[in-house]
């Protein structure tokens, strides 16, 4: 199976509608963050992208952009996504992706095509990116119909709901301006793993309650990464979670054993205590606060108090997902 491959496409000149500001610039700074995941040793290729902008000379056809995407979908591989800035528009309940030439009656490629074309390709996932107005239709379209439904694997992120419009400002989309926040770090866990579903997370609470909404819908049952930053922890250190730590709700006992300034110092113990105290500076752990006293809260202080940790709310669902094999 291949690996991972990203058609961008942006569309900022119309023949027939009012022509964008940002669409290009967008589908640029796309390009560039998924190109590459940033690790421990640098640069590491991420996506192979393909990415298509419109210009005076260069139009950007329906049919062009249908066997673009064909082309994409056909074969199979790891990952295959498609993002598309530009015009969107909606005509009886069904929505399109407009390109260059559109005029009045003849409305684009419709978000249906697309969806089957998305539906029937043997990738292992199958990732849609919309930033334009009425990208939320596309959902309309697979959770109404009753000829196209989303089949595994397929996971759909789009700017706005299907009546609403996406916006641009300072000639830049606020979704696709969040997309990129996300992408470089501001929906990452703490393995430097960056998922569909925490960017969806990070633009819906970004972008407020009065804001446009975004949508977002998918059905995988496997774990997908649309990229990799450095990560705040080992992965073989998270996995000792279930370990220290019996259950979610379990009470880690310390003493002054763990501490290695003390006399009584356990080596076993400090290697533990070392993992807690990393625990703790990645929000997964806590010293049980109410059992130290003022302006001693810390996890020193509750080893050298005898007292305990346990996990966050955070930190029980990174147990959950280590207990599960997840991670």
């Amino acid at each position: 199976m291949g690996g991972r491959k990203a058609l961008i496409v942006g569309i900022n000149h119309y023949d027939h509608k009012t022509s964008l500001f940002g669409c290009i610039n967008d589908a640029n700074k796309i390009e560039k963050v998924l190109s590459y995941n940033e690790g421990i040793n640098g640069k590491e290729k991420n996506f192979h992208t393909e990415t298509i902008i419109s210009g005076e000379k260069n139009i950007i056809t329906t049919d062009f952009l249908r066997k673009k995407i064909e082309e994409l979908f056909r074969d199979e591989r790891e990952t295959s996504l498609f993002y598309f800035a530009g015009h969107g528009a909606i005509r009886k309940g069904q929505g399109y992706l407009v390109t260059t030439e559109n005029e009045k009656g003849y409305h684009g490629l419709s978000m249906n095509d697309i969806l089957q074309e998305v539906n029937n390709s043997p990738a292992r996932n199958k990732i849609i990116i919309f930033d334009c107005c009425h990208s939320g239709s596309f959902a309309k379209d697979f959770i109404s119909s009753d000829l196209v439904r989303i089949k595994e694997g397929v996971t759909i992120l789009a700017a706005s709901a299907a009546n609403q419009y996406s916006t641009e400002i300072d000639g830049e989309g606020i979704f696709t301006k969040l997309f990129c926040h996300a992408l470089e770090g501001g929906a990452a866990s703490i393995i430097g793993e960056i998922t569909p579903g925490n960017v969806y997370g990070y633009i819906d609470k970004a972008m407020g309650e009065k804001a446009q909404r975004p949508i977002f819908i998918t059905n995988v049952r496997r774990y997908i990464s649309l990229r990799k930053i450095k990560s705040q922890i080992i992965p073989d250190e998270l996995r000792q979670i279930t370990i220290l730590f019996k259950h979610p709700d379990y009470k880690f006992k310390l003493n002054r054993t763990f501490e290695h300034t003390e006399k009584t110092a356990i080596t076993k113990n400090v290697e533990k205590f070392t993992i807690l105290k990393l625990y703790n500076r990645v929000n997964l752990v806590i010293p049980i606060k109410k059992e130290l006293p003022e302006g001693k809260k810390d996890m020193y202080w509750a080893a050298i108090y005898e007292k305990g940790c346990e996990l966050t709310p955070q930190g029980k669902s990174y147990w959950e997902m280590v207990n599960r094999g997840i991670l």
